[in-house]
């Protein structure tokens, strides 16, 4: 089996875009994540983002959004659009939304993701949530969304890493993952481990607690077909972290083949 596997900006911690992508790609990666995207982007940058996106040979498939509740509901909805917009002329496919931490919003959410889901669908982009605290938190808080918002370009971003991360350790990624598997439209590779009684994402996947043959295994065989996306890879130095990212690729790799035979 084959899928969309990304990496995003992150592991390269904060180097400019064009620098990543240029490691990214020389990885082995076909597609970038955590793309450049705001509401007010001017054409020439968004234009500007994808060429530097495509001239490293990468896709600038997946980004970031956050909403603005504080605006008001109707203004947070125009300026997700706006958003959407941006994400879209980039070349962007995949939106991870971040979710929210305010509960008091937390209704006036449900309806910016329903109303948004249905301009993503006419854009030809869909979005995700993923576990982020706030109203986001655990698994069960997903699907919960999942089946408030009810619509076809809505889905779950699943990062087992968050799950651990964000709960420091009491929750797991594995329980439940065939429930919410046929919900996931992306992936995050992320692994946790807690150190002190503090969790710890700034790792190389698959020397943290995340079962990754379970949470992927589980994920494949409730129809998830990725893309994936490497968020955290560890290392300091770029040698190192260059060293993570390509192990890393290989690592999912091995795992999407060995469990989608």
């Amino acid at each position: 089996m084959e899928l969309t596997i990304g990496c995003t900006t992150r592991p390269f911690k904060g180097r400019p875009f064009a620098e990543s992508c240029k490691h990214i790609a020389a990885a082995g990666y076909t597609d970038v994540g955590f793309v450049p995207v705001r509401a007010e982007n001017k054409p020439e940058e968004n234009a500007q983002t994808r060429k530097i996106a495509e001239d490293a040979g990468l896709n600038p498939s997946m980004a970031l959004s956050g909403p603005k509740m504080n605006l008001g509901l109707d203004a947070a909805v125009d300026e997700f659009k706006r958003h959407i917009d941006s994400a879209v002329a980039i070349g962007v496919k995949w939106l991870v939304e971040l979710g929210i931490g305010d509960e008091k919003y937390y209704e006036d959410y449900y309806e910016l993701l329903r109303r948004c889901s249905a301009y993503a669908e006419k854009a030809g982009i869909s979005i995700s949530l993923k576990p982020h605290g706030g109203v986001s938190t655990t698994t069960r808080m997903l699907m919960d969304i999942y089946k408030k918002v009810s619509h076809p370009a809505f889905g779950i971003s699943y990062d087992p890493g968050n799950i651990i991360y964000y709960t420091k350790g009491e929750l797991r990624p594995e329980t439940d993952i065939d429930k919410i598997a046929p919900m996931v439209t992306s992936l995050i590779i992320k692994d946790c481990i807690i150190k002190d009684d503090k969790p710890d994402v700034e790792i190389k996947p698959g020397t943290g607690l995340v079962d990754f043959d379970r949470v992927i295994g589980g994920l494949i065989a409730g129809g998830f077909r990725g893309p994936a996306y490497v968020e955290c890879a560890g290392g300091n130095e770029l040698d190192e972290i260059n060293d993570n990212v390509r192990s890393t690729l290989s690592f999912v790799k091995d795992i999407i083949s060995k469990k989608g035979k």
